[in-house]
């Protein structure tokens, strides 16, 4: 597969992520990332951007490897895959895609 668009991306993306459970993993991974972003910008401590890596992929990948059982395609297409976790934390949040 190869992806000209982030349009284009979505849908598969969307279709690698049919477990609830990963999507909700997903959820709390980026909510992490999120809240972790605010408070080092509140508080510029420097040491909470390592934590970025551990709560972006470790709840996401967890969610693929144990409940989807499928390969993260941040791994082939990180950039689109980043803006796909930020996309579908979004539609959660408005009810556009299943989550709880």
């Amino acid at each position: 597969m190869v992806f000209d668009t982030f349009s284009d991306f979505y849908p598969a993306y969307l279709s690698a992520h049919q477990n609830v459970t990963c999507r909700r993993l997903h959820f709390v991974g980026t909510s992490g990332v999120i809240a972790t972003l605010l408070l080092f910008f509140f508080t510029g401590a420097i040491s909470l951007l390592l934590l970025l890596p551990l709560l972006g992929y470790g709840f996401a990948w967890s969610g693929h490897y144990i409940y989807e059982k499928n390969s993260p395609l941040s791994l082939k297409y990180p950039l689109y895959s980043m803006m796909g976790d930020f996309k579908m934390f979004w539609d959660i949040m408005c009810g556009r895609v299943a989550a709880f």
